[in-house]
């Protein structure tokens, strides 16, 4: 990382930081992520800005024989990486057995880590994750969709009765694994509740 930086080069690195993190956030924005193109932006701009920051203060490190004070501008990505951190967390959505949320939280992660490279004058290295970036969300998703993944629904049934026996509950849910099995009982009617799994190809819900 250059100690001296002129306008023109700070200028080509806040330039390539937003269009990298700008065509990333189209790709999560097209998909109906809460985290689109101007989340990825900014917080892609944030890192860079870090890391630009950090470079003008270089001149200021060190400290005097008299002094205790011992200035790290390292510091400051670093802080910005672990605040990414919480940012991701609350995009990250559970309902139940279902997590929603962790892969726009992971982008959240990699275009930070895209900024600090375009920042600190890497562009090279800035322009490798990227590219790797656009490969796992666009083209891993192509072989994510031909991939059979497990699913699995919680199921809770009250028999009022005699109702059902557990031969028969079992024999309408050919085809599934059931785990989980139990019951209880309040009066004369009976509650089942039991977990089902299943294989699904994701092209099957996302055509």
């Amino acid at each position: 990382m250059s100690v001296a930086l002129d306008a023109w080069e700070i200028a080509v690195r806040l330039l390539c930081s937003t269009v990298a993190a700008a065509l990333i956030g189209l790709d999560r924005g097209e998909h109906g992520n809460n985290a689109g193109l101007r989340t990825n932006v900014l917080v892609c701009l944030a890192a860079t800005m870090s890391m630009l920051l950090a470079n003008a203060l270089l001149s200021t490190t060190g400290k005097a024989p008299d002094s205790f004070v011992n200035f790290d501008v390292m510091r400051l990505p670093l802080g910005i990486l672990t605040g990414i951190g919480f940012i991701g967390a609350g995009a990250i959505v559970r309902r139940g057995e279902l997590v929603q949320g962790v892969t726009t939280a992971a982008t959240l992660w990699f275009v930070t880590m895209m900024g600090f490279c375009f920042g600190s004058g890497q562009l090279g290295l800035g322009a490798a994750m990227f590219g790797l970036g656009i490969l796992v969300l666009q083209g891993f998703k192509l072989i994510e969709r031909r991939i059979d993944t497990r699913r699995f629904a919680t199921v809770e049934i009250v028999l009022r009765g005699s109702g059902l026996t557990d031969e028969e509950i079992r024999r309408r849910f050919a085809g599934y694994t059931i785990s989980r099995w139990t019951e209880r009982f309040q009066g004369e009617d009976r509650s089942l509740r039991f977990r089902v799994g299943w294989f699904e190809r994701p092209e099957e819900i996302y055509p």
